[in-house]
């Protein structure tokens, strides 16, 4: 068992892969799922564990969120994970074996291995996806993003990468990124943090987010995958453009 480390989840009906999550977290002796609205069975899944705390409140972008989350953490060391994400068996025993002589400005960076409708996708800015997903909340916390978070890092900080792997079960169902592009572009249209652009460069960014997918980081060696995922990533960069737009009027 990983001792002294507490696991850090926030959900929004994630009911359909919670509990292959927390299956996979029965060794540690704090998960935290901290739940932000969810309409379908997330809560009471994640109410069958013994080693879950549950707490419930507002979604206030992805960053902040995941940073009040990890305040209501047992253990100062955080392994921070999505609902639909597994640590390995092998990532657990290395974590096991890390922990407890790391020091508190070190950080575990992990790679993930995203999977989409039965298949891992290895190409397509899927492949040789590594993140900082271990650190101690001493030192180190999520940052302000209200979308794409990420470990706020300082000069002091040293990133060593462990061994296993955090399986990601990303995609189920196609609808998904439909539902995702929706709710990230707004997200990041309501941050205030994009340019405005005339639409003809709004639209030759998502012309580039295609090419860059599908040509640059070789999406078509995904096959159907790859072109799925370029035609979405082109998609939500053309909507948070748009929407950045009609919100300021322009």
């Amino acid at each position: 068992m990983p001792a002294g480390i507490s696991v850090v989840i926030i959900t929004r009906n994630a009911a359909s892969t919670l509990g292959r999550t927390l299956d996979a977290l029965q060794c540690f002796d704090d998960v935290v799922v901290y739940d932000n609205g969810s309409s379908d069975d997330t809560t009471r899944v994640a109410s069958g564990y013994s080693n879950v705390s549950l707490h419930e409140g507002d979604f206030l972008g992805f960053g902040p969120t995941k940073r009040f989350a990890v305040s209501l953490a047992k253990h100062d060391w955080i392994l921070s994970l999505d609902a639909d994400e597994a640590p390995s068996r092998e990532l657990i025993e290395a974590i096991a074996l890390w922990c407890p002589s790391a020091a508190s400005n070190d950080l575990g960076e992990i790679r993930r291995e995203n999977w989409m409708m039965g298949r891992p996708v290895r190409y397509s800015g899927w492949g040789n996806d590594w993140l900082v997903r271990l650190f101690n909340r001493r030192c180190h916390n999520f940052n302000d993003a209200m979308v794409h978070e990420s470990i706020l890092l300082s000069e002091t900080s040293r990133v060593q990468r462990l061994s296993g792997i955090i399986e990601h079960t990303a995609v189920t169902d196609l609808s998904q990124f439909l539902e995702k592009i929706n709710r990230y572009s707004s997200l990041r249209a309501e941050s205030g943090k994009l340019k405005n652009y005339p639409a003809a460069i709004v639209f030759l960014k998502a012309i580039f987010a295609f090419l860059r997918t599908y040509v640059l980081q070789h999406g078509w060696l995904d096959g159907w995958r790859g072109l799925v995922i370029a035609v979405s990533n082109a998609n939500g960069v053309f909507w948070k453009y748009i929407k950045q737009s009609v919100r300021s009027g322009k």
